[in-house]
């Protein structure tokens, strides 16, 4: 990926600003910039282009960044915002497969360095598991002093539930920070501590520890400072942030602004529904009045999709068009990706759905007899399209990457030389974790055969 595409639009914002030469009116009376439609306060577009300047936005685009250092993980969280946190090991953990498809080959261990050494990541529920940059610390600090009454959407049902617990739990909250200021524990190691299964709710554990670590973990006193095998550790918070974040209290509306730019810049044009999932997942104050000011200082721009439909406008940030725009010519350059199931191009299910026409659920959650491709599948993504996907189980013991079927999505007809791409990118996973060899079985389209096995 060029420096200009990972770091920047200079070039082609001067291009798209100097460009009134190639702007050109129909009868209609619109006007066009290459392939995008300047009609009045919403630009147009084709879903070809949409979709590219989503996988782009993603990181799966272009060369792989030569190293695979702690800076490239960094620059690509700065990209893509955060990493879904998953330690189901089939094949790896969520987390790595995401870094991987967007780095090549990287060495984990330095994910545990910026985590728990640098301290340039850190681990926050929203609600699920998520890595986060720790220098966007500021709007989570925002949503921590806030909480539980920062709990929208799907969330907001609880605050109410959270706010009686904190306040018939007091005494169990000082004891257990009072605890923690000798160092960190696990939940195992807390004084209180009694183990017990889920509530019958399924939100929260019949522990009270457990509980009370949860509403301390969002009100920001305390932090995942570790992992001691599948449990974590806890700290906190004053004593494992580094002195140089900004704990800085924002207004609801300035949060909830940088939050859905920060989205924004991250996925690419999407509508209010997908900004309000992918970031901060639905604990906006009020996105449709953050949207609205965005619009009218002209930092975020209406988009229409020719071949979605007049009714669904998206935003993208204005500096993006001439980006967009740059998606017909040398500026997109396709490549193979196998993306983890929780992979942030696809957290979005009805996204995915809409956007990409690929339907995608967890089938490890299904019955087996309604299963169709497997528990643990990798859709593969080629170019702007999601052509297939893989059923791979990692053997550490025989050091075998098996592949237990492949899939093609109908109608996914693609030239030779991607099938085989499609090959070496499964070939370099094996590699990367560790694999002496990959085996398939009989399970391939008949189309691939001869080109993967």
């Amino acid at each position: 990926m060029s420096s200009r595409n990972r770091n920047g639009y200079n070039e082609l914002a001067s291009r798209f600003e100097h460009s009134s030469n190639n702007i050109h009116s129909t009868s209609d009376g619109d006007e066009w910039l290459g392939g995008i439609c300047l009609s009045g306060k919403t630009v147009q577009t084709s879903l070809t282009n949409l979709r590219k300047l989503i996988v782009h936005k993603q990181r799966l685009t272009g060369k792989f960044p030569t190293g695979g250092t702690k800076e490239d993980i960094l620059s690509v969280m700065r990209d893509v915002a955060y990493i879904q946190w998953d330690p189901i090991n089939v094949v790896a953990p969520a987390h790595i497969i995401s870094l991987w498809s967007r780095i090549g080959k990287f060495n984990p261990s330095d994910l545990e360095k910026l985590l728990w050494e640098d301290r340039r990541v850190f681990e926050h529920y929203t609600p699920v598991l998520m890595l986060m940059l720790t220098e966007e610390y500021p709007i989570f600090y925002s949503l921590m002093k806030r909480y539980p009454k920062s709990l929208r959407g799907t969330w907001g049902s609880h605050s109410e539930h959270a706010q009686k617990f904190l306040s018939e739990n007091h005494d169990l909250q000082k004891r257990v920070l009072k605890e923690l200021k000798d160092g960190p524990l696990r939940l195992d190691q807390l004084m209180d501590y009694t183990p017990s299964n889920r509530s019958a709710d399924g939100w929260s554990s019949d522990s009270k520890v457990s509980n009370m670590m949860f509403h301390l973990h969002m009100l920001g006193k305390v932090m995942i400072v570790g992992h001691h095998k599948n449990q974590n550790v806890w700290g906190l918070s004053d004593d494992f942030l580094p002195e140089w974040v900004e704990r800085k209290l924002l207004t609801e509306n300035a949060a909830d602004r940088a939050a859905a730019t920060r989205a924004l810049k991250a996925m690419g044009p999407a509508t209010l529904g997908e900004i309000n999932y992918y970031f901060v997942r639905g604990r906006y104050h009020d996105l449709k009045r953050a949207l609205s000011g965005l619009e009218k200082e002209k930092e975020i721009t209406r988009l229409r999709i020719e071949d979605i439909g007049r009714k669904e406008e998206r935003y993208i940030l204005s500096k993006d068009i001439p980006l967009l725009e740059s998606m017909d010519d040398i500026d997109f350059v396709p490549r193979v990706s196998l993306l983890s199931p929780f992979d942030n191009m696809i957290s979005g299910r009805n996204r995915t759905s809409r956007v990409f026409g690929f339907e995608y659920i967890l089938e490890q959650f299904v019955p087996r007899e309604k299963r169709r491709y497997g528990t643990y599948v990798l859709p593969i993504l080629w170019g702007e399209r999601l052509i297939g996907r893989i059923d791979p189980r990692m053997d550490r013991e025989e050091k075998i990457l098996k592949i237990n079927a492949v899939h093609k999505e109908p109608g996914a007809d693609i030239p030779a030389e991607a099938i085989e791409e499609i090959g070496t990118r499964i070939e370099e996973l094996g590699r990367f974790l560790g694999a002496d060899e990959v085996k398939y079985t009989s399970i391939i389209p008949p189309q691939w055969r001869g080109r993967l096995n």
